[in-house]
């Protein structure tokens, strides 16, 4: 299978790939990027990955082609009884080509290995389209909601934005 876990020395490649979803005139190639919600090219940097990767029940898994090569990621963090799903990334150029769904069936064979009872996640608010494809996979809004985070390193909102929390229970 494709999809193994990233190690620190992915951390450049991911930084690359989660910029490229999310981000700058790359990401306008796909359907998932924030370019026009946010100024700045940075999704995120390799410090923060670096951070993220050393957090206790924290791991990104990588999809990777026949030559190694990194074509998608998701950040998946255990907490309690649930697991956290963040990050979910495909290169522009092939996005809609069935990794993001692998990606997803990965992680919750990941969250069952770990005995979860439910996945979650955070997405912006104003993002119909994602949220409708979350849907789609048996994710429901939960009614929660959390401030979106102004970090101008990763970019300033250019309108007022907020996450809304989806879950699926496994």
């Amino acid at each position: 299978m494709p999809i193994v876990q990233a190690t620190v020395a992915d951390i450049p490649a991911l930084v690359e790939l989660l910029n490229s979803a999310y981000r700058g005139d790359d990401s306008k190639q796909g359907w998932t990027t924030e370019a026009d919600l946010l100024q700045g090219n940075l999704r995120t940097d390799a410090p923060t990955l670096l951070l993220l990767m050393q957090t206790n029940g924290a791991v990104f898994l990588k999809y990777v082609d026949d030559n190694n090569k990194m074509k998608g990621c998701v950040f998946l963090h255990t907490k309690e009884d649930k697991l956290y799903l963040g990050m979910l990334s495909v290169l522009p150029r092939i996005q809609a080509t069935g990794i993001g769904k692998q990606l997803m069936a990965e992680a919750e064979r990941y969250a069952k290995d770990k005995n979860c009872s439910s996945i979650f996640m955070k997405v912006i608010d104003i993002r119909h389209e994602l949220v409708a494809w979350y849907e789609r996979k048996g994710y429901s809004k939960t009614g929660e909601t959390e401030p979106f985070p102004v970090d101008n390193r990763f970019g300033t909102p250019t309108q007022p934005l907020e996450f809304i929390i989806l879950e699926k229970n496994l």
